[in-house]
């Protein structure tokens, strides 16, 4: 089977080139099922209900969230109203949300994701490899095919908990830096592993954000809104074959598709459900 793994999606640039990509990019590849990290997806930081719609609608089947997840209101109505979406599993046990989501694909696979923050350079929390443990332990059983989204600011962060998973899962993917690494790679224990898959979003930017302000907040320390930005959007992430018969990864590609890749894209013969919408929000 395949599933492709999309990293952090940033704003309406991020939406849009989901919207126009996704169905292409899975009819083209066959891909079974679209996990997509969406903690930026509402202007940059946090979910919305009307922007989980668009993704959903696009062709994502789960979402992952890090450590922006409770950055819009909206996702409290998204946890009552959907078990597609998870919070971080080393947040305290208290926290709202699920730690684990599962899918099955059309072929009968059953497909399971969860996400872990790192710990270097980011908010305090519990330990990630004792909640992978917790995580495995519990609704290891009821999937054939698990995946895991490392949300962290340091890259021997995301290499320890990807060796530590290695043969457990059957990949272990990096978000949050939203800049794509070179180092995707099979593990020995057959953990398809990448540090970060990079973001979906606009890359003519700082990481996702508006160069003007960013560069005139770091030259003067001046405080200004850090915008989304708009240009070059991208759609990055990583696609991962998987033996289901024992969840190991047998493949792993590095995709990046921008506008200009579009045009070598098949059309679907139908398009997505709400692919119109997507396209046409006003949302940031």
């Amino acid at each position: 089977m395949k599933l492709l793994f999309l990293g952090d999606i940033v704003g309406k640039p991020g939406r849009r080139i989901v919207a126009r990509a996704l169905p292409r990019l899975v009819a083209a590849h066959n891909i079974d099922i679209v996990i997509a990290n969406a903690e930026n997806a509402a202007g940059g930081s946090g979910l919305t209900v009307a922007c989980y719609e668009q993704l959903l609608g696009a062709g994502i089947s789960l979402f992952t969230m890090g450590d922006h997840v409770y950055k819009k209101r909206d996702i409290f109505a998204l946890f009552q109203k959907t078990d597609r979406i998870v919070r971080p599993a080393n947040f305290p046990p208290n926290a709202p949300g699920p730690v684990f989501a599962s899918r099955q694909t059309k072929s009968g696979v059953r497909v399971g994701v969860f996400t872990v923050l790192g710990r270097l350079f980011m908010r305090p929390v519990d330990c990630p490899f004792r909640a992978a443990d917790e995580v495995l332990a519990r609704y290891g059983s009821e999937v054939d095919v698990i995946v895991v989204d490392i949300h962290a600011e340091a890259t021997s962060d995301k290499q320890l908990l990807g060796r530590y998973l290695d043969g457990r899962v059957a990949a272990a993917l990096g978000t949050h830096t939203h800049v794509p690494t070179a180092d995707e790679q099979i593990l020995p224990g057959g953990t398809a592993y990448q540090t970060d898959v990079g973001m979906t979003g606009p890359y003519r930017s700082i990481i996702g954000r508006r160069i003007d302000a960013v560069l005139h907040t770091a030259i003067t320390f001046e405080p200004r809104p850090f915008d989304v930005a708009t240009g070059d959007p991208r759609l990055c992430g990583a696609l991962v074959e998987v033996d289901p018969s024992n969840g190991k990864a047998t493949a792993i590609v590095r995709v990046c598709i921008t506008e200009q890749d579009l045009a070598c894209l098949p059309t679907p013969d139908l398009e997505a459900p709400g692919q119109e919408a997507a396209s046409g929000s006003q949302e940031s």
